[in-house]
């Protein structure tokens, strides 16, 4: 089987949706199907809808051959209206993998031409790969037309596990309480909701560890700074730059708490993977964490920005350490229900040898 993957820029660039897109590459040519990525440039949004005018774009994608065409949902921009195109074109289906949808983002997805543009772009599609009920959900509602597809959520076992009793000996170490911060430093990651509720931490012995490039938007890593800063933390927060996989797995062996409370995640690898390290993650009430964590067992969800709230989950786990190693167990639990990278991939490229 010969299939195509329509991506922005590199496909090494560090994020979840991208992390799972690889996983799908790998899987495919360890089953002997021929890959061709397809990377279109990564520009602004409105140079990215300009790619349906261009002539660059329209060669590339109308003179490629094969069995099927993959396109991770993040390029709906500049395939709205080439898409088109493409499906008068007798031969290959086209699939979307949608991570999450623009225009569950706030506040730039929520306009009306960004809404437009990506129900158009939905419409186009012939059939999808969904990393959560969720965002199927909100693909069905946005599309408007039924959504054949199938949901496959991502691995959580890319960086490794712990045992049970790692993880109880972690959480009755006595330490003051490792929170832990994994994702690129954009404003949707909830970084400053964090720091605002560690502020609010006068009396709770904590240690912050942020991992996440600091180059994706150089404007909100000064925002981050300065609120650092302006709040005293400078002496308890550590600053690290995006981490390959043996330095994330040494961060996560370390950690007792992660927070990445998200205004919006479509499913969030993270979270689960931090389980698999037996790590009590926090995440956001809107969107897929609420697929992954159990509130008040294995994890906990808390309104997005809503620093206070987060505040007191923070509080509460640093002071009693059994609520900790509780969670600490049930997380490493939720973590083991979930299948593989391996077994996932293999039922999605068995349901692409169908279309």
């Amino acid at each position: 089987m010969r299939v195509g993957l329509v991506i922005y820029g590199d496909l090494g660039f560090p994020s979840g949706g991208f992390l799972y897109d690889r996983m799908l590459v790998d899987a495919l040519r360890r089953a002997g199907d021929e890959v061709d990525v397809i990377s279109l440039p990564w520009e602004s949004y409105g140079r990215c809808l300009a790619h349906n005018f261009s002539s660059m774009a329209r060669t590339r994608l109308r003179g490629w051959q094969g069995d099927l065409l993959l396109q991770d949902e993040l390029v709906h921009p500049s395939l709205f209206l080439l898409n088109r195109n493409l499906r008068r074109a007798p031969g290959f289906p086209i699939v979307s993998i949608v991570h999450h949808l623009r225009t569950s983002e706030k506040p730039h997805g929520s306009g009306l031409i960004p809404r437009i543009v990506e129900r158009s772009y939905l419409r186009t599609v012939d059939a999808f790969i969904f990393n959560g009920e969720v965002t199927r959900q909100l693909v069905h509602a946005l599309r408007g037309t039924t959504t054949p597809g199938i949901v496959a959520p991502p691995g959580g076992d890319r960086l490794g596990s712990v045992t049970e009793a790692d993880a109880e000996v972690r959480a009755a170490d006595g330490k003051p309480l490792h929170v832990l911060f994994i994702g690129n430093l954009i404003p949707r990651k909830g970084l400053c909701t964090l720091l605002k509720a560690l502020a609010m931490q006068a009396r709770t012995d904590w240690r912050l560890t942020v991992a996440g490039s600091r180059t994706v938007d150089p404007a909100h890593v000064r925002q981050v700074d300065r609120l650092v800063m302006e709040q005293g933390l400078g002496e308890r927060v550590r600053m690290k730059d995006h981490l390959d996989d043996r330095e994330l797995a040494a961060e996560l062996c370390a950690a007792h708490v992660l927070a990445v409370p998200s205004s919006y995640e479509g499913f969030g690898i993270v979270y689960l993977e931090a389980m698999g390290f037996g790590v009590v993650p926090i995440g956001s009430t809107e969107g897929g964490a609420t697929e992954v964590i159990e509130d008040g067992k294995s994890g906990f969800l808390v309104r997005p920005g809503d620093a206070a709230a987060l505040a007191a989950v923070i509080q509460r786990l640093s002071a009693d350490r059994g609520i900790l190693r509780s969670c600490a167990h049930a997380a490493l639990r939720r973590f083991r229900q979930f299948p593989g990278w391996e077994a996932r991939m293999k039922v999605v490229r068995d349901w692409l040898v169908t279309l």
